[in-house]
């Protein structure tokens, strides 16, 4: 695996010479600061790879974007309407700048209004340590008391909207606010910022959008662009959603493995691929990574590897973000097909035998408390899981172990 770390940017509170100290071997990044629909111009590509290319101090860091994460795709190409067309013509303009840029991996994701969705960003677990966390039930406080989205309580079993009212009645007014900043927060330097009449309208937006109507206009955005990915050498790669199932009274199209192996087979070229994220498909009980990664795996372009932890085993349900090890996928196993499909690669002469890999999310330990880094991103809490990633790959890999094709 080709060991990489996401960067925000500048105003990213882990450093270019912090990363490099981790050891990884190339950047994910993007550029949060272009308006979504707008074009990536050559010169404001150059000026990241610039950014990346160099420490503090100006000595040349050897590092190099390798992966956009993420271009994103407008909530209007994903409803079909207003500036949609233009958008889709600006998509695939800077799909072509990055590709000129040499860049070759380019992950994006079509969850409609919201990206990630968390309802604490600062959970306490008994070590100490602090970590993201999807409550299922304070998610409905949003939902129905604070959003007051119509038709929100028919959305949850009976026992969730109870508890919801009852919750939402003994938040004070700092709490309820709290609440409805972590569901809607960005990503740092971003365009773009919510607020909840901003959810309500793209909501309204959505009215005639059903869930087979989301999957029509995906494969219509597919036919577009990745034709063009695959004349220039560009390996797409959807993200799954996060979480992996509906959120306010919304389709979400991207969260089984049916769904991939269905968005796959409806443009079938190379460069239409997944990004395999064992947190956010994790999140189900009835999502096997290993087994997807062994069915799928041919086009894989990118893997998030983190993991979570499940309350229950609902569908819908509540999580939090475990450490890399110690969740509820079996990371090792899913190294291991991960490693086999490498070996795959390399025996059909593929270029991409080596597959991108980030330690996704963190969990907030040692200095890393009081940082005040972006959420899910601290430096030592990655680190930490990098290593461990490291570790099961270089033991796996180890003559003695070498996981069979």
């Amino acid at each position: 695996m080709r060991q990489t770390w996401r960067w925000f940017g500048p105003q990213d509170r882990v450093s270019i010479d912090d990363m490099l100290q981790a050891g990884v071997r190339g950047v994910v990044s993007a550029m949060h600061h272009i308006p979504t629909g707008e074009t990536w111009l050559p010169d404001e590509i150059a000026r990241r790879q610039a950014q990346i290319a160099a420490m503090r101090d100006g000595t040349p860091s050897g590092l190099a974007w390798e992966v956009v994460e993420s271009l994103p795709v407008s909530e209007a190409i994903k409803t079909q309407s207003g500036d949609w067309r233009a958008h889709v013509t600006n998509w695939i303009a800077s799909m072509r700048h990055l590709s000129d840029a040499g860049i070759e991996v380019l992950c994006y994701n079509f969850m409609p209004v919201l990206d990630w969705t968390r309802t604490d960003l600062s959970w306490p677990r008994p070590s100490g340590a602090r970590c993201m966390r999807f409550d299922f039930t304070d998610f409905a406080v949003f939902d129905i008391h604070i959003l007051q989205r119509q038709g929100a309580a028919r959305d949850v079993p009976e026992h969730v909207r109870d508890e919801a009212a009852r919750r939402f009645a003994d938040m004070d007014e700092a709490r309820r606010q709290q609440l409805a900043g972590n569901v809607v927060f960005g990503l740092p330097g971003a365009a773009e910022r919510f607020s909840l009449q901003d959810v309500r309208d793209l909501l309204d937006s959505y009215a005639p959008v059903t869930d087979a109507v989301l999957r029509r206009n995906f494969h219509d955005f597919l036919e577009q662009v990745a034709p063009v990915a695959q004349e220039i050498g560009m390996r797409l790669c959807c993200h799954p959603d996060d979480p992996p199932f509906a959120l306010l009274g919304l389709p979400r199209i991207m969260s089984t493995e049916a769904d991939y192996a269905e968005r796959m087979a409806a443009v079938d070229l190379p460069a239409n691929g997944i990004t395999l994220c064992s947190g956010s498909l994790g999140a189900r009980p009835d999502n096997d990574l290993p087994g997807m990664m062994d069915r799928l795996g041919d086009r894989v372009h990118f893997l998030h590897l983190r993991n979570v932890r499940r309350d229950g085993d609902a569908i819908r349900g509540s999580f939090f973000e475990d450490e890399h090890l110690a969740g509820q996928t079996d990371m090792v196993a899913l190294i291991a097909a991960v490693l086999r499909e490498e070996r795959r690669r390399r025996r059909a002469g593929r270029s991409d035998a080596v597959i991108p890999m980030r330690p996704d999310h963190g969990q907030d330990i040692l200095d890393d408390l009081g940082r005040d880094g972006q959420p899910g991103y601290p430096a030592i809490g990655r680190l930490k899981g990098l290593a461990e990633l490291r570790g099961v790959e270089a033991a796996l890999s180890h003559p003695l172990t070498e996981v069979p094709a």
